[in-house]
């Protein structure tokens, strides 16, 4: 069997460009992502997972979204004191800083993507899903290519129609190859329907159950709003140790293989304006934006 570089994903946000967001949304994203990791440090990976679980005698999923809001299964952490909070938080993150594994992702601003295609193709817009899932799974098969390797793709598993929507983009890039302009595509070096078929070894969906989905659940959310807000601090801890591949890269490199922010237009354009204060969250889990635009 040939060596392998895994990609295990999870989503953030709407897929749907037109769904209209919630009155008091500050950010509107739509995410793919979450960790790149050789086949060989899985183990590694999982036993660290499993170190801190039971340590802190966790026997259920470690979501992201259940975490920072202190609730469902997590409930239990608004009972804590602050100093056995921080003491969680913290393990939390030396656990995710330590994994041999990088983060990975495709993050679109909605807005900004409506204000890009609405006009051109009006409800003829792809899902987001599409271009996040076409453009993340391109970039990460240069990864496995530049390491001599094949890339597996493990999604989390959604719905059945979700489900079936994920194993078509799948099947057309390796049948007919990425679905982009290649005039306007060009700059990013794409790979050719043969080298995706060639490095696109397999697809098969995880549970939330998952360790390693719950490890690309823990990643993509940092990265995602990293790209709001540079200073947030699980983002800028996952910088500063080197977590994510555009920090591993050269910059030339990174514009072509690195984390993907689409459409962020409106975004710079609000930041060169008045700024707003920071909304607090997820203030301790140690977890930067380096990513091009397109």
């Amino acid at each position: 069997m040939p060596s392998c570089l895994h990609l295990y994903l999870d989503d953030s946000g709407t897929r749907n460009p037109d769904k209209k967001p919630s009155p008091n949304q500050r950010r509107d994203w739509f995410g793919l992502g979450g960790i790149l990791v050789r086949e060989e440090d899985e183990e590694e990976c999982r036993r660290l997972y499993q170190v801190f679980c039971d340590r802190w005698r966790i026997n259920y999923p470690l979501h992201s979204v259940d975490i920072r809001s202190k609730a469902r299964d997590f409930s239990w952490l608004d009972r804590l004191s602050q100093e056995e909070f921080d003491a969680f938080m913290s393990d939390l993150s030396g656990v995710l800083l330590s994994i041999p594994a990088l983060g990975h992702a495709c993050v679109i601003d909605r807005p900004g993507y409506n204000e890009r295609y609405t006009k051109k193709y009006g409800r003829q817009k792809w899902l987001l899903c599409k271009t996040a899932f076409d453009v993340l799974v391109e970039r990460a098969a240069k990864h496995a290519i530049a390491e001599g390797r094949k890339l597996r793709v493990y999604p989390e598993r959604g719905d059945k129609t979700s489900d079936a929507r994920v194993r078509g983009y799948y099947e057309e890039l390796r049948t007919v190859g990425l679905p982009f302009d290649p005039n306007i595509s060009s700059k990013y070096t794409p790979l050719t329907q043969q080298q995706l078929a060639d490095t696109l070894y397999d697809l098969k969906f995880k549970l939330k159950s998952s360790p390693m989905a719950q490890l690309a659940d823990l990643y993509l959310y940092p990265i995602c709003r990293g790209g709001y807000e540079a200073n947030y601090r699980p983002y800028t801890m996952l910088r500063e140790k080197q977590k994510l591949v555009d920090d591993v890269l050269p910059p030339a490199d990174a514009a072509v293989r690195g984390i993907k922010y689409s459409c962020f237009e409106l975004v710079h354009a609000a930041k060169s304006g008045p700024q707003k204060a920071q909304e607090p969250g997820f203030p301790q889990l140690q977890a930067s934006l380096h990513a091009e635009t397109s």
